[in-house]
């Protein structure tokens, strides 16, 4: 099986979900052909989704946890079944998720925090809130750091992923824009923006 890294640079997409029904989506954002799906733990059930799921995942589908902040968050994502997690931020989870021989997606903003989760093994990083600075932003980052797999997070519509994208980002996590206020065309607009990151180049 291919390392979360290698998915990320080979799918440059993680959907992210937060839903009041996080089975239906994260299995209509799979046969819609995403390949790397975030359930927030602030869904409801979250956990019991992965679970339930987990066991029959595409091959080559990476099913994680996000909003992970805790060891304990760990641990249960783990015992669930997630292939990956993300956290908002670089916390003692990062280093735990390490420990546990689960593929983390840290979250950072600042050099002072990439260096932090970069010390914790961090798998990737989560370039978030990546609205606040922008495509500049990333630009700016990836002058001192330019081989950390960041993927920004926060406030990335279809556009901003193709610039982020050409930007240098190894990724793109994509959670309002993909899931829209109901789950009816989720399949579609999945398909498009699948469509429109295959362009970036």
């Amino acid at each position: 099986m291919v390392t979360f890294t290698e998915a990320l640079t080979t799918h440059r997409l993680v959907a992210i979900v937060r839903s009041d029904d996080p089975r239906t989506a994260v299995t209509t954002l799979f046969e819609a052909g995403i390949r790397l799906v975030e359930i927030s733990l602030t869904s409801p059930n979250a956990l019991k989704t992965i679970a339930d799921l987990a066991p029959d995942l595409p091959a080559d589908a990476w099913l994680g946890v996000g909003t992970i902040r805790t060891a304990a968050d760990i641990t249960d994502a783990k015992s669930a079944g997630a292939t990956f997690a993300v956290s908002p931020a670089t916390t003692t989870a990062v280093r735990a998720s390490i420990e546990a021989n689960l593929p983390i997606l840290a979250g950072v903003l600042t050099p002072t925090e990439i260096e932090t989760a970069l010390s914790y093994g961090a798998t990737a990083l989560k370039l978030f809130p990546a609205s606040l600075g922008g495509v500049d932003y990333l630009k700016a980052l990836r002058a001192p750091f330019p081989d950390v797999p960041f993927v920004p997070v926060g406030g990335v519509g279809v556009a901003e992923a193709v610039a982020y994208l050409q930007a240098g980002a190894v990724a793109v996590g994509v959670g309002s824009p993909l899931m829209g206020t109901s789950l009816s065309g989720l399949a579609d607009r999945a398909k498009h923006l699948l469509d429109t990151i295959g362009t970036a180049t």
